[in-house]
C-alpha cells in the first residue's frame, strides 16, 4: 500500500486529468474559441465613410472548431447569422490542418482518462509493473499536455498563418468583401491552455511524490534495571 503522502499526491492528480478531460470537451463543443471586429469594406468604400462614420461598417464575428456566428454591418443596420464549420465551410478552411486540431484534442481527451486511470491505480495500491506506476502516469500526462499543446499551436498557426477569421468572415459573400480589425483569442482557448498546464502540475506532483523523505526516529531512553528494582 502506498503511504498516506504519495496517496494524497496520486488522488489529487487524478482529480486534475479529470478536470483536464472535462476542460477539453467543454472547449471542444464551445463555440467562443475567437472573437473579433471584421469592417465592411465594400460598403466603407462605396459611400467614402471617414472615421466616424466607419462605426456603421464594424460588425463582430465568432467562432469555435465545429460553429459560430457574426453581425453583418454594412450600413445598413447589423445583420446577425450563424453558420457551421462543417460541412461546407471547411472547403474553404485548411482542412487539413482544421481536422488536424480536433483529432489532437480528441487523442488528449483519450490520454486525459488514461492518466486519470492510472493515477487512481497509484493512489490505490503500489503496481508490480513499472509502466502501471509513476512512469506511466507520467507518460500519460505528458502526452495529454502535449497533444492539446499541439492543438492550441495549430489552431494559433490556423488564425496568424492562415487568415482563419478573414476566411470564414468572407465565406459565400459574394458582394462584400470583409477585413479583420481585431482578433481576441477567448475563454475556450484559454481553457485548452489550462488544460494543458494541468498536466504539467500533473508531473510535478508525480515526482513529488518519488522523493524518499527521512524518516524521524525517536531515540528510545535505555533503561537500567537494579537489584533493587528486581526485588520489587
Amino acid at each position: 500500500m502506498p503511504g498516506c503522502f504519495k496517496k494524497t499526491l496520486f488522488a489529487l492528480a487524478s482529480l486534475i486529468s479529470f478536470v483536464s478531460f472535462i476542460l477539453i470537451v467543454v472547449a471542444m463543443g464551445t463555440p467562443k474559441w475567437m472573437t473579433g471586429k471584421i469592417l465592411c469594406k465594400t460598403g466603407a468604400d462605396l459611400v467614402n465613410a471617414t472615421d466616424p462614420e466607419l462605426v456603421k461598417f464594424i460588425g463582430e464575428i465568432y467562432y469555435g472548431l465545429f460553429r459560430g456566428g457574426k453581425i453583418r454591418q454594412c450600413g445598413l443596420g447589423g445583420r446577425r447569422s450563424k453558420f457551421t464549420i462543417f460541412p461546407h465551410m471547411v472547403k474553404k478552411l485548411n482542412t487539413g490542418l482544421h481536422v488536424m486540431i480536433i483529432i489532437f484534442l480528441c487523442v488528449a481527451i483519450f490520454f486525459s482518462l488514461v492518466s486519470f486511470g492510472f493515477c487512481i491505480l497509484n493512489a490505490i495500491k503500489v503496481p508490480y509493473r513499472a509502466i502501471n506506476g509513476p512512469a506511466g502516469a507520467c507518460l500519460w500526462n505528458f502526452l495529454a499536455g502535449g497533444f492539446v499543446v499541439l492543438a492550441v499551436t495549430s489552431f494559433m498557426a490556423a488564425v496568424k498563418l492562415h487568415h482563419l477569421t478573414e476566411r470564414i468572415a468572407n465565406f459565400r459573400e459574394n458582394v462584400f468583401q470583409f477585413v479583420i480589425l481585431e482578433e481576441r483569442f477567448e475563454d475556450c482557448f484559454w481553457i485548452c491552455v489550462a488544460s494543458a498546464t494541468a498536466h504539467a502540475v500533473n508531473l510535478l506532483l508525480i515526482a513529488i511524490s518519488e522523493i524518499h523523505f527521512p524518516e524521524i526516529k525517536t531515540k528510545t531512553e535505555e533503561v537500567n534495571v537494579t537489584a533493587e528494582d528486581i526485588m520489587y
